[in-house]
Parts: C-alpha cells; structure tokens; sequence
C-alpha cells in the first residue's frame, strides 16, 4: 500500500506536527461481529411490515410502480398522469426490483434495492475513512521510544469511528431507510468519496468510482451538484503532489461531461434556487444543521481547529471540501433537509479526525449524554408499548387514540423478542462503557451509534403497528373504498399532493386522474381537497373522509349525476 506524503500541499517540504497521539492501545478495532450486529439492527428495521409512508416515501414508490405495472413509460414515470421530476434512475431500480420479485409485496421489494445502498454508503465511508488515516499527514505522532499505534491499526481505528459517526447522525435515520431519489445521490456522493480518497492506493478503482458516481448523481436528480463536484474534485487532484491523484483530473474531468450529458437526455436540469439571504434563513440553517448533523458537525468543527495547520492535506481538505458542496446546496435550496443529506458522508471522517485529539471530559459528557438520552428514549418506547397492551398506564394509550381515531393494537411475539434483546444489549453496552475506561479511538461514539440504532429497532418493532397507522395513507384509501367502488372507471383528483394520488392508484387500485381539472374529466366520481364552498355543476357530495391521523376537515367525496 502507498501512502501520499504531500498531497494537496502548497508547501510539501514542510513536515507538519501531528495533533495525534496514539499509543497501540488505542488503535484497536471495533470487533467485527458487535459491529456487523450492529450495522444490522440500523439498517433491517423498518424494512419489513410496514406500508410506504405519506410525502417522498409513497410518491416515490408510486412513480416505481407506475413503470413496474405498466401504468407509464420507463422513460417517463407518472403519477395519475403526472410526470416525475429530476431523472428516472431511482425509479428504474425499484420498478426492476418489483418486475423481479413478484412474489414479494411491491413496496418490500422497491425497499430492498434502497436497503442495499445504505449497505453500501455504510461501506463506502469506512473504506474512504481508512484511505484518509492511511496518508503520512494523518498519522499520529512518533513516540521517542516507540509504542505509538502502527499505520493500518491507526487506520481501522480510525474508519471504525468514522462508521459509527455515520451511523448516529440523526439525519440519516429517517431518510437513509426511504425509498427515495436522495438515497441514489447518497449512494452515489459515498461513492464520489471513495474515488477521490483511494486515488493514491487503488487507481483503477477510483477511476472507475469517479465515472460512476457522478453520472449516477446527475440521473438521480442532482446534476448541479454532480458538475460542482467534478470541478472542485478536478482542482484539488490537480493541486495533489502525487502523480496518481493528478491523473484522476482527466477522469473526473470526464466524469463531469458524462453527467451534463445524462442530465440532459433524462431532462433533469431543474431550477431549484429558492433561498433569498435573511437572518430568518440562517437561524432556519443553524437549527437544521444543529439537529440533522448531530454529533457529527461538533466533531467536525473540533477536527477543522485541531489540524488547521493540516487544513490542506488531503484528509481535511477532500472531505470539507465534499462537505462544502452539499452545504451550499443546501442553503440555496432553503434550508432543504434532503440536499444537507449529501454532507453526512463528508462529515463522517471528519468527525472521525477529532477522536485522537478528543479530551477525556468531552468524551466522558458524550457518554453520558447518550446514557440518559437514548436510555429516556428507550424507556419511552416502552412506556408506550405497555400502555398498548396491558392498558397500563393508560394515559400513553388515550393520547394515540386521540392523534390517530381508530387505532388498535395488535399483539406480535417476534418484534418484542427483538426489542428484548436490543434492549439488553444495550444495558450490557452501557455496563462495558462506564465500567472502566476504554482506550480505543471509537470509544466516545459508540454509545451515540448504538443508542441510535436502539431507538430505531424499538420505534420499528413496538411501535411500528401504531407508527404505519398514523403514516400510512392506507386508512384513508380503506375509508375511501366505502363509497367508490373498484369497478369505478377512474376518480378525478385535482391539485392533489403526489403522495395522496400514489395512494389511490397503487393502494386503492383505481385509475386516477389528477392531471386534469375537474369539469375536464370523464371520471364518475371525485375526490377533492374540502371543504367545497360551492358544488360543482353536475355533481353531488356522497362523503367526507379524513385521515385518522388528521384533524382537519378532509377530503369530499364527490359523484357524477
């Protein structure tokens, strides 16, 4: 393996001291079979038993199964007639996994190609990591009589922390298990990622990593960010002393071009600049990025002050500059939750740099931060979940039935055998952490990572019946189909959010018109945004039907005379 010495450098003669110290007992790996148990109990829940949810999550599955059953081109999936923005990439993978797997529920098997990419974000950051703590300027001080922590140990170390940055980023819980265009862009700047940290190490794999990626960025609905990072990728590996690097130029070069290309034949050129600079906007900003980047921007920030003489050494530089791009997207897009998603890859290692140098007394308040907080969490789950089922105590009960009318519990011996277990394990972890001290870099995030990963398996498993309840548009199609009946030859739906529609046409099996107003359809029935201040000619009210979930006045069911 090669190791960069002066990369990125303007100065390469200039030997830097390291703000590391790390002996080698500090460079010890996260065991593999914790860890794999681990990346498991983060990714699997929420995978099974469970509907697609209202907004992205259900209109992208629509614009899956549109293609998959035949109701719109592959070239231009639809909603009810509705074309979908951005390229067609995330759909094509879900329609071919439903085409696939036809005897699996269509919104498991559009899930599962989606589950695969965060497998391999996951991958993808612990590899980059492990080039970045690989190059000589990331190594940690020589001791004068050795015992300091050897290269690759260094290394692991490292990419283990970096992983489980990763993983307890809150922002990436929700949306790393949708199947959405934003999952493709994640997977796709992971990938970005790799090329430009194993260019000094693995040169055919970055090569082809770099052409990849950003075509796959540019059709999955992002080919301004595809064309930012192709031009800052190509300045940085220019600017790189190792001969190497500086070849990946051409290819990102190229890349760049392949992904104008692609976003031109799938029409995905978009103008989504909304942002108009305000105090409002940056507090809005700071707010999102406190919560969605947690703890990975504090980390973040500690690392940018500790090795700021550093900053221009490819293990701060590639990944703050890779972080950069998406956080200007970002801003300029308003504030968007999705486009500050494409920074949680960058941020990983970064925040992993700060563990060498991190004090004792803000690793011990981390720990114990994530003690109280994710142990309140889990309690809270459990609370909930004996409320469900023994009707103790019942005020947890009486509220979800308030928020969510009609909502019954039904008992599952296997989701709480699972909750059990996490459950103890998450004591035992706890039990090892505060025990004694630990001397391995990732000690301070492994308290974070599993504690969030215990709350997701508790809120996919005990609360997971009342959580598809209150999220899925599924009630509302069953309330629907009181008074439309399946042979009804389409329903007119108007100015309806995409999410709704994908619930009628893929739910409840109609042929839905929602491209058209309402006096230009041929449809016999109606469903529209109430309430109607005046009827429609030709038209009568046969019901009202709301969400169970909601409050407001609903939807009116209407029927041609």
């Amino acid at each position: 393996m090669m190791a960069e010495r002066h990369d990125a450098s303007t100065n390469p003669s200039v030997n830097l001291p390291s703000p590391a110290i790390v002996a080698v007992r500090g460079a010890q790996r996260l065991p593999r079979l914790p860890l794999l148990f681990l990346c498991a109990a983060y990714v699997l829940p929420g995978l099974f038993g469970r509907d697609p949810w209202r907004n992205a999550d259900l209109s992208s599955f629509g614009f899956m199964a549109s293609i998959a059953q035949g109701h719109a081109p592959w070239w231009e999936p639809a909603i009810a007639g509705i074309p979908a923005a951005g390229g067609p990439l995330p759909y094509w993978l879900g329609a071919l996994a439903i085409k696939a797997l036809p005897f699996v529920d269509p919104a498991l098997a559009a899930r599962l190609p989606f589950a695969a990419i965060l497998v391999c974000v996951l991958m993808l950051v612990w590899y980059s990591s492990f080039h970045l703590a690989s190059t000589d300027a990331a190594q940690p001080v020589a001791f004068a009589f050795g015992g300091e922590a050897h290269s690759i140990d260094y290394a692991r170390a490292l990419a283990d922390g970096a992983l489980l940055a990763l993983i307890a980023s809150l922002g990436l819980l929700q949306l790393g298990h949708e199947t959405t265009p934003e999952m493709l862009q994640l997977g796709a700047v992971s990938l970005y990622l790799y090329a430009m940290t194993a260019a000094p190490f693995r040169r055919t794999k970055a090569r082809w990593a770099a052409l990849l990626s950003l075509p796959m960025l540019a059709a999955s609905g992002a080919p301004a960010v595809a064309l930012a990072l192709a031009l800052v990728g190509a300045v940085l590996c220019r600017r790189s002393s190792f001969q190497e690097v500086r070849t990946l130029t051409w290819w990102l070069l190229a890349a760049g071009a392949l992904a104008g290309a692609s976003a031109w034949g799938f029409n995905a050129w978009a103008w989504r600049v909304t942002a108009e600079p305000s105090l409002a906007l940056l507090l809005s900003m700071l707010s999102l990025i406190g919560w969605f980047c947690w703890p990975t921007w504090p980390l973040a920030l500690w690392t940018l002050w500790r090795w700021r003489i550093h900053w221009q050494r490819r293990h701060i530089l590639v990944p703050l500059s890779c972080a950069l791009v998406s956080l200007t997207t970002c801003t300029l897009m308003g504030g968007s939750d999705r486009a500050l998603l494409l920074s949680l890859p960058a941020l990983a290692p970064l925040a992993a740099f700060a563990l060498p140098t991190l004090q004792r007394g803000i690793a011990a308040a981390m720990d114990w931060f994530s003690v109280f907080f994710f142990s309140a969490s889990a309690l809270f789950f459990w609370i909930y979940y004996s409320s469900m089922h023994t009707g103790w105590p019942a005020t947890p009960m009486a509220n979800m039935r308030r928020l969510a009318s009609g909502f019954e519990p039904s008992f599952n011996v296997a989701p709480l055998i699972l909750a059990v277990l996490a459950s103890l394990a998450w004591l035992a972890l706890v039990r090892w952490r505060t025990a004694r001290h630990q001397a391995a870099l990732w000690k301070s995030l492994v308290l974070p990572a599993s504690g969030v990963a215990l709350s997701w398996l508790l809120a996919m498993s005990l609360m997971l019946p009342a959580l598809d309840y209150a999220r899925s548009d599924r009630p509302l199609v069953e309330r629907l189909q009181a008074y439309v009946p399946s042979d009804a030859n389409c329903i007119a739906a108007p100015n309806h959010a995409l999410h709704t529609l994908a619930a009628l046409e893929f739910q409840g099996g109609w042929q839905v018109d929602g491209l058209h107003p309402l006096q230009g359809s041929a449809c016999q029935y109606a469903f529209l945004n109430g309430p109607i201040n005046e009827m429609p000619e030709g038209w009568m009210q046969i019901a009202n039907v709301r969400r169970p979930s909601e409050r407001a006045y609903g939807f009116a069911v209407l029927k041609r005379l």
